[in-house]
């Protein structure tokens, strides 16, 4: 397959494009290096410079002839978004449609969306881990965006017949991590850690997230690109809360040092507890976490420390 991978030189594009490649695909990957790194990348990797804003996509689309996108470009914070919902949404709405007009155009037929937990909002105790049928309310204009766009998946693929798969991913995290996302919290901490620096909880620490690799989340996306169970959206998780003071206990183990974090503030629009539910991409994509959370932060600890 020739698969274009928008954001590839980025965190989980890189796990991605590296695992496509691996199988024998060939994987474009798309991405203007704002938070993305040249070096993120195998040294034999293609990569297009540009923005999906730039008109030069089109011309990509025209000449490639893809098999299958895989749209991971976007703003990921949720704290950017609630400072600039203008921006939040041109790059993540707009940006978007612009992808699925090239895919309309020239006949793509199947496009890979990472959404997100955010798209959920804050959930009751009992709803955990929270299905993919539970009411959406996003606290966050990022949740919002992702959730917007999901409609517009469902829309393009009932107007044009463009198959897709929206991935909600829980918080993912691994090698080659920037300090933003919502999975940034573990490279923020590894980073730190590494360097011998004090590390913030930002509330009381007993808020919890899905922490998931991001190798299995390359694996959850390929699978994506290929299963006939398409057309819907699907939770990529461990389906286990963790507390950012339990994160914290493991770190220790791993670094072999007491960690004492400080506590600050919590922020806006970011919710207290999360967990997916993984059941439904057990059985439409015959997928499952394998890396524990424990193995996936040491790698993660090992990267920032070299």
């Amino acid at each position: 397959m020739k698969i274009l991978v928008t954001g590839g030189a980025g965190f989980i594009g890189s796990h991605l494009v590296r695992q496509l490649m691996d199988a024998g695909d060939e994987a474009i990957s798309l991405d203007n290096l704002s938070t993305g790194l040249r070096e993120n990348l195998p040294k034999e990797a293609r990569l297009e410079v540009m923005d999906i804003h730039d008109d030069r996509v089109e011309d990509l689309f025209r000449r490639e002839h893809f098999d299958g996108v895989v749209h991971l470009a976007g703003q990921t914070l949720v704290s950017s978004s609630i400072e600039d919902p203008k921006n939040d949404m041109f790059q993540n709405i707009d940006g978007t449609v612009r992808i699925l007009e090239c895919c309309r155009k020239y006949g793509v037929p199947r496009v890979i969306f990472s959404s997100s937990a955010a798209v959920y909002g804050d959930v009751e105790e009992k709803d955990l881990p929270i299905t993919e049928d539970h009411s959406a309310e996003p606290l966050s204009f990022y949740g919002l965006t992702k959730l917007t766009v999901e409609k517009y998946l469902a829309l393009y693929h009932r107007i044009f017949g463009i198959h897709y798969m929206a991935l909600r991913f829980a918080n993912v995290y691994g090698e080659r991590q920037g300090d933003g996302g919502e999975g940034g919290v573990i490279s923020i901490f590894a980073k730190r850690l590494a360097e011998g620096k004090d590390i913030t909880i930002f509330g009381d620490g007993k808020q919890t997230r899905d922490f998931v690799y991001a190798g299995d989340i390359a694996r959850g996306i390929r699978k994506a690109l290929t299963t006939e169970n398409c057309d819907t959206c699907c939770n990529l998780s461990t389906e286990t809360e963790t507390s950012l003071n339990d994160l914290t206990a493991t770190f220790s183990t791993i670094t072999g040092t007491p960690v004492t974090p400080k506590y600050g503030p919590a922020r806006e629009g970011d919710i207290y507890r999360s967990s997916l539910s993984n059941r439904k991409a057990k059985d439409l994509l015959d997928w499952k976490p394998e890396v524990p959370l424990e193995e996936g932060l040491k790698r993660t600890y090992e990267y920032f420390r070299k």
